[in-house]
């Protein structure tokens, strides 16, 4: 008779010590300013967790259940592909002329270090879609001009990094509105979805403070040194060559224009929308109930494809050249890879170790009391958890159901305000964890060191994560969003005053 594998519990689940290997990570990265060895250590303390000293155990959790597991999801699996061949796309784009034409036309129309800043965060405005999308698009796009104009590649991330998740959780067509939707069960997932945007005051105040920023020629922290230094420097990065005189801005443009048909194509695609009889469902309905990872995989894969036909069209490039940006796509990609690798690896030790149990009970416990500091107290869980996780969405999946079974039919609009409080706190949770990956996407996305891009950023978000805290304690007993997001921006915009009199 066949015995049954018995699955066995650590004596850590569900406690606090399941928090301890990413915390143990996080602060590594950030006094070695290493994040592959960071990663791995807090890997292999993970491993000790689950296994409590059992070595078979412990090479069990940490390869076979933790790097093969995540290696192998499909879900990773596609976003793996997806990055591959957005690599590829924009080494293609770089080889045709089109980045360098448009780098060109740039320097000829953005007269300033301050319009490259604004036209860096409304392209990123612009790409809704998805943050990956968003981070390695509007890097590879900007990065060139911002090097022109010896904006510094710290200050680029976070202009990305800023633009991404924080753009993608206010947008109602966006793979993260998708993602939420389906964590709401039992409500109208998108109808809550979109009353929740007024009060997603951490997103809306980190746009209102990054114009604020720009517009009053403010830095602080550890990114004011390294703009600083890199006002000293002629140029950061090596100008874009042109492969071929043809290539014109057209062919910049057309690729990024294909990639958003596309990949909204394979989002909807994914969701039922060009199946027929009861399988076939709406535009928005297709869109909430999408796969985003194989829906960008298939927009990328159509991207490529059209991209490669419409530049041997034009004869830009030979179809030898065109393959051949297959690989080096491939080789840009391979340190954002490796450490999405290790974050996910993190993340699984960390989901066996019981973090999802630990904070639910935490939730549940706190919810019968301070009901009206409830969004507030949501919203910093909600960071701490994503900050420890690296992730968002898995966040969202923990936090939103509680909130809609401890407020549904008791206060909806409370229920709403802490939906919201759910997904900011999950946003800037991400926002300023080494180990997010739409953290690490920013990073490669603007070609810079990916501990400096936590570091310099983290002052800013932070900043904004207070000032958010305080807007939830105004939304928690006014339950009125317009005058929450006022009291925030004023806090904001002073704040950047104060900071700008202190260094003149």
């Amino acid at each position: 008779m066949e015995q049954q594998a018995v699955e066995v519990v650590s004596y850590f689940h569900g406690t606090f010590w399941a928090l301890v290997p990413s915390v143990v990570a996080i602060v590594l990265a950030l006094i070695t300013k290493e994040a592959y060895s960071s990663l791995f250590v807090g890997i292999l303390m993970g491993g000790l967790l689950i296994s409590e000293g059992n070595f078979p155990h412990f090479l069990e959790a940490v390869f076979k259940n933790g790097m093969v597991k995540q290696v192998s999801d499909p879900w990773n699996v596609g976003i793996l592909l997806f990055l591959v061949v957005l690599g590829s796309l924009v080494v293609l784009m770089n080889k045709s002329g089109g980045a360098a034409a448009f780098g060109e036309w740039a320097q000829q129309h953005i007269k300033s270090k301050m319009g490259v800043q604004l036209a860096t965060v409304i392209l990123g405005i612009l790409i809704f879609v998805d943050d990956y999308f968003n981070c390695l698009t509007v890097g590879s796009v900007m990065r060139p001009v911002t090097d022109k104009f010896k904006l510094s590649h710290e200050k680029l991330a976070y202009l990305i990094d800023a633009t991404a998740a924080p753009i993608c959780i206010i947008a109602p067509i966006s793979s993260w509105a998708a993602a939420v939707t389906g964590f709401v069960e039992g409500e109208d997932g998108l109808g809550l979805f979109v009353k929740s945007i007024p009060y997603n005051f951490y997103a809306l105040l980190t746009i209102i403070a990054l114009f604020s920023l720009i517009l009053l020629k403010v830095d602080f922290g550890p990114m004011k040194k390294y703009e600083t230094a890199a006002e000293k420097l002629s140029a950061q990065t090596e100008s874009l060559k042109r492969e071929d005189s043809r290539g014109t801005v057209i062919d910049l443009i057309f690729p990024i224009v294909a990639l958003i048909v596309f990949c909204v194509a394979g989002l909807v695609y994914t969701g039922g929308f060009f199946s027929s009889g009861t399988a076939h469902k709406g535009f928005v309905d297709a869109f909430g109930a999408s796969d985003a990872s194989v829906g960008l995989v298939i927009g990328s894969f159509g991207t490529f494809i059209v991209t490669v036909i419409w530049y041997l069209g034009r004869r830009v490039l030979k179809l030898r050249k065109c393959v051949e940006c297959v690989p080096e796509g491939f080789k840009t990609m391979v340190p954002a890879i490796l450490i999405l690798v290790l974050a996910w690896s993190l993340k699984g030790v960390t989901d066996t170790l019981g973090a999802k149990d630990f904070v639910a009970g935490l939730i549940s416990g706190s919810a019968a009391g301070f009901m009206n500091f409830m969004p507030a107290i949501i919203f910093l869980i909600g960071v701490g958890l994503a900050f420890s996780t690296g992730t968002s969405w898995g966040t969202f999946g923990i936090l939103i159901p509680i909130v809609v079974a401890a407020f549904s039919g008791i206060d909806p609009n409370l229920m709403i305000i802490s939906i919201s409080a759910c997904m900011a706190g999950a946003v800037c949770g991400d926002h300023i964890s080494p180990i997010s990956d739409t953290t690490i996407m920013a990073s490669a996305g603007a070609d810079c060191n990916h501990v400096n891009h936590v570091n310099t950023q983290l002052p800013y978000a932070l900043s904004v994560a207070c000032v958010s805290f305080v807007s939830y304690i105004v939304a928690g007993f006014t339950r009125s969003a317009v005058l929450s997001l006022a009291v925030g921006f004023a806090i904001i915009v002073v704040g950047i005053l104060l900071i700008k009199k202190k260094q003149a």
